[in-house]
This record gives structure tokens, sequence and C-alpha cells, in this order.
């Protein structure tokens, strides 16, 4: 017959406390029932991205990008934002900077390209909020991300709602 001992006393009250313990509440993320997305527009130019069901618009934004704005990405830390066709790819719901929705940076051109130089092409490239991060630093500059495509926090909200794996992302200059 088993005797309780100190040591199981001690381990059976650990159990208990941490089965009591409170566990942060899940998150609540906002639900889209519309039109499917078929298609996001990025206009880097115009500062424009568009949400879309064929042709039709369903969102539209205004947003910040990577720290040197103008040309396509080509190697890790050069700051610009990709041009060209990609696809939604992965989706992070404890991004650092609110919520993020991954675009498929980089394709088998950009690594090719990087390859050339012996350098990187860098990618972790996201649709994301700001964050509190994001929030001092849009003050002083619209354009600060690494490279990335930045709206508000609201706005991610609905974009992460709305979009789904594959969707195709064209980035135009």
């Amino acid at each position: 017959m088993l005797r309780p001992n100190r040591r199981h006393f001690s381990l059976t009250m650990l159990a208990a406390l941490t089965a009591c313990g409170t566990q942060p509440p899940a998150p609540v993320f906002k639900r889209y029932s519309g039109p499917p997305v078929t298609q996001v527009v990025v206009q880097k130019e115009r500062r424009r991205m568009y949400l879309l069901n064929g042709q039709t618009v369903l969102k539209a934004y205004d947003f910040g990008l990577g720290n040197q704005p103008i040309g396509h990405k080509q190697f890790e830390g050069d700051g610009k934002t990709p041009e060209g066709l990609y696809y939604i790819d992965r989706f992070n719901p404890r991004s650092r900077y609110h919520l993020s929705v991954g675009i498929s940076y980089p394709n088998e051109r950009d690594r090719a390209f990087a390859e050339q130089f012996g350098l990187d092409p860098g990618g972790d490239i996201m649709i994301h909020g700001r964050g509190p991060e994001g929030n001092r630093l849009v003050r002083q500059k619209r354009d600060w991300t690494a490279g990335c495509i930045t709206v508000s926090d609201e706005e991610v909200e609905d974009i992460f709602a709305m979009l789904r794996l594959g969707v195709p992302v064209m980035i135009y200059a």
C-alpha cells in the first residue's frame, strides 16, 4: 500500500495550484462572412492597398512601407518592400505588431537574383499592424518597417479576418 509522504503531498499541491492558475484569455478575432477576397493589390507609390473579390473592391487601405520605399526588395536589410506577384502564406496572431499576415517573398526569382551576389534575399515580409512600437515610429516617419506593409491595428484585424492562405498579392511600384 502506498503511503503519502511529503514529496507526494508537495507534487499534489503543485499540480492543484497549477490547475487553479489563471490562463491568459484566448485572443478574440474578428470574423468575416462576406465575399471571399480573391486578390490583394498593393500600389506602393499611391500607398493604397485593395482587397478584391474579382473586380469588386471590398476594402481599401492606406499604408506605410519599408524605410526605403522606392524599388524592389533585393537583399536582406535593404529596407525595401518587394514588387511582383506573391501569395498569402501564413498568419501570425502573436505578432509584435499586433497581428500579421505573411507574404511569400522571396520567390525563386528573388533567391536567384540575390544568389548572384552571394547575398541573402531576406524574408519575413508581412502585412501587419503597428503595435506599440509602430505607433511611436509612425509619428516620426510613415515608412518605418524593414520592408513590410503596415496599417493600423484596427485595419489589420479586418485584413487578418478577410484573407486566406494562397490569396495572390500583386505589389506594384
